[in-house]
């Protein structure tokens, strides 16, 4: 209990001296960050690209290996979801909110605003857009995720250890993860989370925020965001109270009808047959363009790097942040799974999902720009998806529908982040106490309201890159942590 007591402890403080240090000199500490941010994103740039590919390299290397077949969990594990409800779930907590906030967003910024390929306003430019969507999106998004997701699970269930960060460098570190070391580790993957799920909820709040303004006239201030935010904190805790089985079973259940709901209204009253050839196209030349997007970072170009650095290296970061409690809660419902198994349903389903969803919310803003209908891309990014649907049949309705679904995922993110961070504050423990759901609950409501306060969506984003560098490291860690364990396997039952 010592060890638990001192990885919240700590946690806790550093976190509290950024609520204070926010609220008292948010100029401040938005100029800190952002400076910070600016010498990561400039320095390490070409480090976050190697590092994020060669994790998508790993999970290929482990679906196609005879290693595919072990199970994270003993051989006889049946699994605890079905499989429509584990999707349900890892989605749900994946990507979320994301989807929703730069579902039309980020291809008409790329189409109309700023090409990665100086392409603005072009038939090629439609493409372009979509297929770096995509790549921001899909396969190396999911394999962050999956790598993390997959290392947890595997010692968790199949080798018994505590659900932590630290647990999984035991072949590698030793007893030293039982001493400081292990602490520090657990320490930086708390406040990694912390920053990418309170980064989340920010977006969450400002979107909410968008759409009653866009719909209603509502004002979009830091004053109506903070109440978004605490209403929507009391309902998270109270399905966080309710335990993993119930309420975020339920809520993961209900994101996905509600927003297959909006994906499918949204193709039929959209222009269908444009989003299908979209679709079709694009996933030919994001599998075709897949290598060099992977390792483009447009060292004699200063206006394409400086692209890259507010596009993807934001993303990689954004996924890395994210993977301890996407990684966590992820593994957290895939006992009884095999590798193989597991790494086809985390990266290629969801990154088709998101493929279609960006094909339709995309391709129909792509399309109302194009053909002069309606200027959607000089709305601000939490009102864009609103003013998409105004130009379309049920476009209320479906205004409606997303600003539910915004605060449904919302409640999800918050809910699973809350339990997450319980388990890594009480070593991994699979039923935390809801003592811990609430002060955690309390403490990422705090930051994210602080984040939004001392510099809205920009302070959010750099204080997310900041927090996913020290963990892409553990992660590498991690990763050859796995391969020592499973090549004893190998030699043991694989022969």
């Amino acid at each position: 209990m010592k060890k638990v007591s001192t990885v919240f402890l700590y946690s806790a403080i550093i976190l509290l001296i950024l609520v204070i240090f926010g609220v008292f000199a948010p100029e401040l500490l938005e100029t800190v960050t952002a400076n910070v941010q600016s010498f990561i994103t400039t320095s390490f740039g070409w480090y976050y690209l190697i590092v994020v590919t060669s994790f998508l390299l790993v999970c290929f290397y482990l679906f196609i290996t005879p290693v595919g077949r072990i199970k994270l969990g003993k051989q006889d594990d049946k699994p605890d979801f079905s499989r429509p409800t584990w999707l349900a779930m890892l989605f749900s907590a994946g990507m979320g909110i994301g989807l929703v906030f730069y579902g039309a967003a980020e291809p008409i910024s790329h189409f109309a605003i700023h090409s990665p390929t100086n392409q603005e306003g072009t038939n090629q430019g439609i493409k372009d857009a979509l297929r770096f969507t995509y790549f921001h999106w899909g396969l190396h998004a999911w394999a962050i995720y999956g790598i993390v997701a997959l290392i947890l699970a595997y010692y968790s269930f199949r080798k018994n250890q505590p659900v932590t960060i630290s647990a999984t460098l035991k072949p590698l570190l030793g007893n030293k993860v039982d001493g400081n070391l292990g602490k520090v580790i657990d320490i930086l993957a708390i406040l990694s989370t912390v920053f990418g799920v309170a980064t989340t909820l920010g977006f969450g709040a400002m979107q909410i925020n968008g759409g009653l303004s866009y719909l209603f006239n509502i004002p979009t201030t830091f004053y109506v965001q903070f109440i978004i935010i605490i209403i929507v904190t009391v309902l998270f805790i109270f399905s966080a109270l309710s335990g993993l089985g119930k309420g975020i079973k339920i809520l993961s259940n209900t994101n996905m009808v509600l927003a297959f709901l909006l994906l499918f209204t949204m193709f039929i009253v959209g222009p269908s047959l444009t989003i299908l050839n979209l679709f079709t196209d694009s996933i030919g030349g994001y599998l075709q363009n897949l290598p060099r997007m992977s390792f483009r970072i447009a060292p004699l170009n200063e206006q394409d790097r400086q692209w890259i650095n507010n596009w993807t290296i934001f993303y990689w970061a954004w996924w890395i942040a994210w993977s301890p409690f996407v990684g966590i809660f992820i593994a957290r419902v895939s006992k009884g799974r095999t590798i193989r198994e597991f790494i086809f349903y985390v990266l290629l389903l969801p990154s088709i999902i998101g493929f279609f969803w960006f094909s339709t919310f995309g391709g129909s803003a792509i399309q109302l720009e194009t053909l002069g209908i309606a200027q959607v891309s000089e709305l601000a990014v939490e009102q864009l998806l609103f003013g998409v649907f105004d130009n379309f049949p049920l476009g209320f309705i479906m205004s409606i529908v997303a600003i539910i679904l915004i605060i449904t995922f919302f409640i999800t993110s918050a809910d699973s982040g809350t339990f997450v961070l319980s388990m890594m504050s009480t070593n991994g423990s699979q039923n935390p106490p809801n003592r811990m759901k609430l002060i955690w609950g309390g403490l990422l409501a705090a930051i994210a309201l602080v984040l939004l306060y001392s510099g809205g969506l920009q302070a959010l984003q750099n204080a997310m890159i900041i927090a996913a560098l020290p963990f892409s490291i553990i992660m590498i860690l991690m990763v050859l942590s796995l391969f020592r364990s499973l090549n004893e396997e190998v030699k043991r039952f694989l022969k």
